[in-house]
């Protein structure tokens, strides 16, 4: 049957070419597609974005066990982040206990970030290659000790040590945890579950916060929010161990085992084609992620500090104002997340970003808790707004089969050169002063304001450039290194499923059939 849609002209080759067309289709509400025919034969069109579905039906879509996976994965990125930021809003109180700078207590931020991209690397590749599971509840277990273990440091030395191997295991969990999560949740509900699921991040942050309110600014209470940290992280990964693998994964496929072959060799062949033909999304990714990671980390890291300092704000208030700054980032994530089912990817995240620049004298200049506190959420509502849209984008533009190592390198080592971020904003701030009520106080303020506006533009610029392929089935891959016998190399498995969804649910029955 003719098709109904309006031929578009071909996808553009080269980076340039490639740029100026993603541009372009920027500002085209329909999406160019690649549609490929039983013979093989391709043409370009441009398709009308499906309208937005009702929330509670997206919801309702899901099954029972895709809920349980999503809630885990979900739950696993929280405790990642309440175990990172457990450590990043008791700045103060850790350079008081071990009588260093803050500047100092920062650097255990930078290497925690410098060796989570060897961490998603490790558990990434060993994710694509047995499964989720194991991977995972390795992960979770070993962080919670490494919470506990840090309680225990005597010195400043060790502090820093057990901190960079918690860096390594840290890293594992994201592209874990978000492959199992969305791979489980049908195609039109992976917008709005994207943007859920990235909140863990922002949810992570409100629950340190809320025990570090709890707990009070005594400087020995830190070991408490570390302790509660452990706790969380050691018992979601007990749970995960009480569900199986995701469907790719499960030892009794659906179809006949005699005509699949697995094997390292065969993997690591796969994985070697897949980084030969996706090296410049891999770079394009990487660099993306940079921007996205430095977004994050400067416009939130030091912002307890900053209201301590230079607002000098008690720390029971500074507290209630990072819980409702990340509140905020959990609506704008969620929210944003779901229209970038509709609006696409890019502008969501573009649109985002440009919001989040214009806030940003608004979200620095007041005095007040209540004013910081509004200013706050609504910053944090775009600059999450726009991270909502990471795990989906991420998994969509990764090739099929490395769901986990591909999102979790290139996130990781975004985060890895983002790493100096902290110690960045904290040097520059402690050299230089404001005046606040006649009395000289370090720059947080204005160093976080510039930082970020930089970084928001580097993100509009990026993502306006770069490809988007929302949409994608990405469920119908095969897992890396299965191999089908029909006289087909590895390579060719492997392009089948990046080919547009119609063509990969048509070849894989072929496949099963032969």
């Amino acid at each position: 049957m003719p098709s109904q849609n309006e031929p578009a002209e071909p996808l553009a080759k080269g980076i340039i070419p490639t740029a100026k067309q993603q541009f372009h289709d920027l500002f085209v509400w329909k999406q160019r597609v690649v549609i490929t025919n039983e013979y093989g034969e391709t043409r370009t069109e441009w398709v009308t974005p499906e309208p937005l579905q009702n929330p509670i039906s997206l919801f309702m879509q899901l099954s029972l066990k895709g809920w349980l996976y999503f809630l885990v994965g979900l739950a696993a990125w929280t405790a990642d982040a309440f175990d990172f930021h457990a450590l990043s809003i008791q700045t103060y109180k850790l350079a008081d206990h071990f009588d260093t700078t803050k500047t100092n207590i920062s650097t255990a931020i930078t290497l925690t970030l410098l060796l989570r991209s060897v961490g998603a690397a490790i558990f990434g590749l060993l994710g694509d290659r047995f499964g989720r599971k194991w991977p995972m509840i390795a992960n979770m277990l070993v962080l919670g000790l490494l919470q506990i273990a840090t309680i225990y440091c005597a010195t400043f030395s060790q502090f820093l040590a057990v901190r960079s191997l918690f860096g390594l295991f840290m890293g594992g969990v994201y592209g874990n945890a978000i492959a199992m999560a969305l791979e489980n949740c049908p195609v039109a509900a992976r917008g709005l579950m994207s943007g859920i699921l990235q909140q863990g991040y922002a949810l992570g942050y409100v629950l340190a916060a809320c025990a570090n309110l709890g707990v009070g600014g005594e400087t020995e209470t830190w070991k408490t929010v570390f302790w509660i940290a452990a706790g969380i992280s050691i018992g979601v990964g007990l749970v995960r161990v009480l569900f199986p693998e995701s469907k790719q994964f499960r030892q009794k496929a659906d179809v006949d085992e005699s005509v699949h072959t697995v094997s390292a060799k065969m993997f690591l062949e796969e994985a070697r084609l897949m980084l030969t033909r996706e090296w410049k999304m891999s770079v394009y990714c990487i660099i993306l992620m940079t921007w996205f990671n430095y977004y994050s980390h400067t416009s939130q890291d030091s912002y307890t500090t900053f209201m301590l300092t230079q607002k000098q704000m008690p720390n029971d208030a500074a507290s209630r104002a990072s819980i409702l700054m990340k509140t905020g980032a959990c609506v704008g994530g969620t929210i944003i997340g779901y229209l970038s089912q509709w609006v696409g990817r890019r502008r969501a995240i573009v649109v985002s970003a440009l919001m989040s620049g214009f806030l940003i004298p608004a979200w620095i200049l007041p005095r007040s808790e209540r004013a910081l506190s509004a200013t706050g959420f609504f910053m944090q509502f775009f600059v999450q707004g726009a991270w909502g849209i990471v795990p989906i984008h991420l998994n969509e533009l990764s090739p099929p089969a490395f769901r986990s190592v591909f999102p979790g390198v290139t996130y990781q080592l975004g985060n890895m050169i983002s790493s100096p971020s902290a110690q960045i904003v904290n040097a520059v701030a402690e050299s230089h002063f404001v005046t606040r009520g006649g009395e000289r106080v370090e720059a947080y303020g204005p160093t976080m304001a510039v930082a970020t506006a930089i970084i928001a533009l580097g993100i509009m610029v990026t993502a306006a450039l770069g490809p988007e392929r929302r949409g994608s089935r990405f469920e119908l891959a095969r897992r890396a290194g299965d191999r089908v016998e029909v006289g087909k190399d590895v390579e060719d498995v492997v392009m089948d499923a990046e080919k547009p969804a119609t063509v990969q649910r048509e070849k894989m029955d072929e496949i099963e059939k032969k």
